[in-house]
């Protein structure tokens, strides 16, 4: 067993050789021979799933479905070729730190699940390349791309390249409990126009005896949920992001205001439950209480519409029975119309992850072929037939979704206006201490005060110089 210190540790040094893979680059560095495909070929594919544990659907959908399929289409045309699946099922920083480590030494299989927010990281340290420059002019003449949103596509691309094709997308929004809206006086077909009428339907909520009116994800104990559906939302709502223009956000107006609407919740008005933010399992119970009536507005990803409420046998962590006609769902908007990022009039943020080329690879254009037949609307109707959920892939999306209105109004409403955290090294550093900036304004300290600690602790991380005001 690998000790979390000890992945930290190797992760460390697998990305340590960034300064060597470039000077490699720029001094000539030979590029991988391309080995003769006029005889069998062999190859390979890694994700971190496997059958019977982590991911499991997905190892099941490519070693029963992708590797016949493709071995079966490659025979018509002539060719022998033979896909070897190796599965992994392992922590995910494990996981990062055995492709970096084999990417970084010249190895690894030709086509590499990866997280999207490791992308940028993986492309500054050289261990990756633009699709296009490893798979060939095949990449861009693609015609699967017209199909993916370019807002979907960012979540694996960096700095203006195509280095992956995204494998699902997913999109965050407000829900809420329409028969607490309806108790309240308010509309059952609620669609805030900024945070004034967020707030607003919240303090009409608080008139509810044992209802919590909103939960905006604060603090450290939640992690990551904290950062993506808590503060990025509101914070490009203002027109800004959290890393742009090579610096990271610093003690801006847009910071500013961001943490103001955790002051005015969670301490001014009482509008949330700031105890809640604190406790270990806080983000699993707010799921519970949301289940149960009692928080009427929550911002969450359709994982929650999916997974959580879902009230298919099996299925829900906190299913609800009447979950089709009591929740309704709306699109996050800016703090006033126009003011978000891209003058949008509403927002969201994208997580998502999705597979790339080994630069290393002996059979790149055959490997973008898999790949490229892994994307295909043959392949995710495949992929559909285990769960539903949403595809990066519009023609896909309009004939799969169609039987549930939630993920549908997901793909066409809010993946066209979302953002992308950025896949940098440092963001998880970022993450934490904007984590603890909300935390630290929900339990009372002042918006100045936690804005000068958090700006001091991203000194630390980034530089003074790297940190825009």
């Amino acid at each position: 067993m690998v000790t979390y210190g000890k992945r930290r540790l190797l992760a460390a040094f697998a990305l340590t050789t960034v300064g060597a893979v470039v000077l490699a680059g720029c001094s000539g560095g030979s590029e991988p021979e391309t080995e003769d495909e006029s005889g069998p070929v062999t190859l390979t594919l890694t994700t971190n799933s496997i059958t019977g544990g982590k991911n499991s659907a997905e190892a099941d959908w490519i070693a029963d479905w992708v590797i016949p399929e493709f071995e079966k289409a490659m025979d018509a045309e002539g060719k022998d070729v033979t896909v070897e699946f190796q599965p992994q099922g392992v922590d995910d920083e494990d996981y990062k730190t055995k492709i970096a480590l084999d990417l970084q030494s010249g190895k690894g299989a030709d086509i590499i699940g990866m997280d999207g927010i490791w992308v940028g990281e993986f492309a500054e340290a050289g261990y990756i390349k633009p699709l296009s420059d490893v798979g060939g002019k095949a990449v861009d003449d693609w015609d699967g791309w017209a199909q993916i949103p370019d807002a979907v596509q960012n979540a694996l691309s960096f700095d203006g390249d195509r280095y992956g094709v995204p494998q699902g997308a997913d999109g965050r929004v407000l829900y809420y409990n329409k028969d607490l809206f309806a108790q309240a006086g308010l509309d059952e077909d609620w669609a805030p126009e900024s945070w004034d009428d967020i707030l607003d339907a919240a303090r009409d909520l608080k008139d509810l005896d044992g209802v919590t009116p909103i939960q905006l994800n604060a603090g450290t104990a939640m992690g990551e949920a904290t950062t993506m559906q808590g503060l990025l939302p509101m914070l490009v709502g203002t027109g800004e992001q959290v890393y742009e223009d090579g610096k990271w956000i610093g003690a801006t107006d847009g910071m500013e205001k961001t943490l103001d609407l955790y002051e005015t919740i969670y301490v001014d008005e009482g509008l949330g439950d700031p105890v809640l933010q604190q406790e270990a399992s806080g983000r699993d119970t707010s799921f519970q209480l949301f289940a149960e009536g009692k928080i009427g507005i929550l911002l969450e990803g359709d994982y929650f519409w999916r997974s959580v409420i879902n009230p298919a046998e099996g299925v829900g962590t906190a299913p609800m029975a009447d979950r089709d006609t009591t929740v309704g769902y709306a699109k996050i908007p800016a703090i006033e119309p126009g003011d978000g990022i891209n003058d949008q009039d509403y927002v969201s943020m994208s997580g998502g992850t999705g597979r790339v080329l080994n630069p290393n690879s002996k059979h790149a254009a055959l490997a973008w072929e898999l790949l490229a037949f892994m994307n295909s609307p043959e392949a995710y109707e495949a992929r559909a037939a285990g769960t539903l959920s949403i595809s990066p892939r519009n023609d896909v999306n309009e004939k799969l979704l169609s039987s549930d209105p939630m993920l549908t109004f997901v793909s066409e409403e809010v993946l066209p206006i979302t953002a992308y955290r950025p896949g940098l090294a440092a963001y998880p550093q970022v993450s934490v201490l904007l984590q603890q900036a909300t935390l630290d304004v929900a339990t009372g300290t002042s918006v100045d005060d936690a804005l000068e600690t958090y700006v001091r602790g991203l000194e630390g991380v980034v530089g003074p110089d790297a940190i825009s005001e």
